[in-house]
C-alpha cells in the first residue's frame, strides 16, 4: 500500500504495517493484522499440503484430526477475503479527506489471488480421501 501525506509518500507491506503498529503500541491491531494476513494464510498452505501428502499416501495417521483441519481450512477460507476488503475500505475512506492519499499496490492483487487459490484448493479437495487409508488398510 502506498500512503501519501501532504505530498510525502511511503510504501509498506503487510509485515511492515504490522511491525509499525506494534512499535507504536497498538498491539491488538498489530496482532490482528499479523494473524489474519500472515499466520492464517501460511497455516492454510501448510495444512492443505499436509492433507494432500497424507491423502496421497493413504495414511491412517490422525484421520479425525485431519478431518477437523480440513473443516477449519474450509471455514477460514470464507473469511480470508476480509483483508482485501479492509484495504479497499481504508483506501476509499482516506480518499475523502483530501490531505492524504492511500492507494493499494500490486501486492493486494497477489494477496487476493492467494486467497482465491487456497479457497479453490480447499473446495477441490475431497475430504473422503482422508478416510481412504482407514478403509483400504493404508500405512500407519
Amino acid at each position: 500500500m502506498h500512503t501519501s501525506l501532504l505530498g510525502r509518500g511511503s510504501s509498506s507491506t503487510i509485515m511492515e504495517g504490522a511491525v509499525e503498529f506494534w512499535t507504536s503500541g497498538s498491539y491488538g491491531i498489530a496482532l490482528v493484522i499479523f494473524i489474519a494476513s500472515v499466520a492464517v494464510p501460511c497455516a492454510k498452505f501448510l495444512i492443505l499440503g499436509l492433507l494432500l501428502a497424507t491423502s496421497q499416501r493413504r495414511s491412517r495417521w490422525a484421520t479425525r484430526e485431519r478431518a477437523k483441519l480440513y473443516r477449519m481450512v474450509e471455514f477460514v477460507g470464507y473469511w480470508s477475503m476480509l483483508d482485501v476488503l479492509v484495504v479497499a475500505v481504508v483506501a476509499a475512506l482516506v480518499q475523502f479527506q483530501g490531505l492524504t492519499d492511500i492507494s493499494p499496490r500490486i501486492g493486494i492483487l497477489f494477496f487476493g489471488m492467494v486467497v482465491i487459490f487456497t479457497m479453490l484448493a480447499a473446495m477441490s479437495f475431497d475430504p473422503r480421501h482422508i478416510w481412504d487409508g482407514e478403509i483400504n488398510g493404508g500405512d500407519a
